[in-house]
């Protein structure tokens, strides 16, 4: 058995790179980027104009001219125009390229518009005012979106922006995740008195969809040349396997001999911590990844989002990553030797801090409480009183 810090290092010596793909734009939400989004001109393209208005020459202005002949309007989308007179001015919408001959902008609200004249009203204006500079927020050929960053609204934004097309994004394992015993029935099924539906594993590739992996559910019964015959033809052509279930030392938890017969290095079994003792890892030829995480739901769940998520993070070279923690509610004792990971519901107080509510739970086989928190707290081993107001690591499973 060993500790959870340690249990961490070993897993991510087996990080992996899975690669690159070209995809569009248009399916791009939630990939993560390889390459950085570069500007193919400067942002904004040219001097903008940022409000409805009239422009007009400072100089004049500054001389004391107040009235202005209109000799033309400038719209959005129409080339640049020029203004050649002076005490003139031209009326230019938001988002129109700045005239030629003008360089201040002053709103219709400040501005009164009679017989083709322009009036100021009793107004101070400054030089240049009301104009978005080119190149003011990025040079061209500079990366506005660096490699590592998941791809959401605002970067599709400035991809679409930027002309990509298509962008170049980490690919996805491929990932199995695999349920085990014959008590299990599916979600569709009516169970019988001795029998449940399966959960866990529905839970696990939730979360791992949230990343972006492409997971693929199957069922093991509790058989050993089953099992033996079924993981045989999974471990060579998939990347990466969770297996729920069959690995503490019950008469049917055959998944430790099995894997060791299939030639599947074991890095660690058992970590020094409540929920998810049991939990299993390994590797094939350094090929393909192998989770075998304890059968009782809140383990599970406990040990994908602690290790397994930050695993596939890691591999799909997610880099925007930030350690949270928060501050307990309340006091917590736990005297067993061991790392303590309870659930918790995290909220933010008015001061802008990270509250952890711990959740009552019946046990690691009470998956329902698990809907009524967001968060694993990690309780470092040996201190049995977690007073109110300690910080401690949060896991987060989903958003606050």
């Amino acid at each position: 058995m060993i500790p959870v810090k340690e249990a961490q290092l070993i897993i991510d010596q087996h990080v992996k790179d899975f690669g690159t793909d070209i995809i569009s734009i248009y399916h791009s939400e939630g990939r993560v980027l390889r390459k950085p989004i570069v500007t193919d001109r400067d942002l904004p393209p040219y001097d903008r104009v940022t409000m409805d208005g009239v422009a007009i020459r400072f100089e004049d202005y500054s001389a004391g001219v107040r009235s202005y002949k209109i000799e033309g309007v400038a719209a959005a989308g129409s080339p640049k125009q020029e203004m050649g007179n002076p005490n003139s001015c031209l009326e230019v919408m938001t988002g129109a390229i700045m005239p030629a001959g003008v360089d201040t902008v002053v709103r219709y609200e400040d501005v009164q518009i009679e017989n083709g004249v322009a009036t100021l009203d009793d107004v101070t204006i400054t030089q240049r005012q009301n104009i978005h500079f080119k190149g003011s927020d990025r040079a061209k050929g500079v990366a506005v979106v660096d490699k590592g960053q998941m791809i959401g609204q605002t970067e599709i934004g400035v991809a679409a922006s930027t002309g990509n097309v298509e962008l170049e994004v980490s690919k996805l394992p491929r990932i199995v995740v695999i349920s085990t015993g014959d008590e299990l029935v599916d979600v569709e099924q009516t169970p019988l008195e001795y029998q449940i539906r399966k959960s866990n594993v529905h839970m696990i590739s939730s979360l791992l969809r949230t990343w972006g992996g492409e997971v693929e559910l199957k069922h093991l019964v509790d058989d050993f040349d089953t099992i033996k015959e079924k993981l045989s033809t999974l471990l060579p052509i998939v990347d990466c396997i969770i297996l729920s279930g069959g690995v503490s030392k019950g008469k049917f938890d055959f998944l430790p001999k099995v894997l060791e017969e299939l030639g599947v290095t074991k890095h660690f079994h058992k970590i020094q911590q409540r929920p998810g003792k049991p939990f299993w890892f390994g590797s094939l030829s350094d090929e393909t990844i192998v989770f075998a995480l304890p059968g009782n739901p809140v383990s599970s769940f406990m040990c994908a989002t602690r290790y397994i998520q930050p695993w596939m993070r890691k591999s799909i070279q997610y880099t925007k990553v930030t350690t949270q923690y928060a501050e307990l509610a309340t006091d917590i004792t736990f005297k067993p030797e061991l790392t303590y990971f309870p659930i918790v519901d995290i909220k933010t107080n008015e001061e802008g801090k990270l509250i952890a509510f711990p959740v009552n739970n019946n046990g690691s086989g009470d998956f329902a409480s698990l809907t009524d928190g967001n968060a694993f707290l990690e309780l470092p081993i040996g201190q049995h009183l977690y007073p109110k107001g300690g910080l401690y690591q949060a896991h987060f499973y989903r958003s606050l």
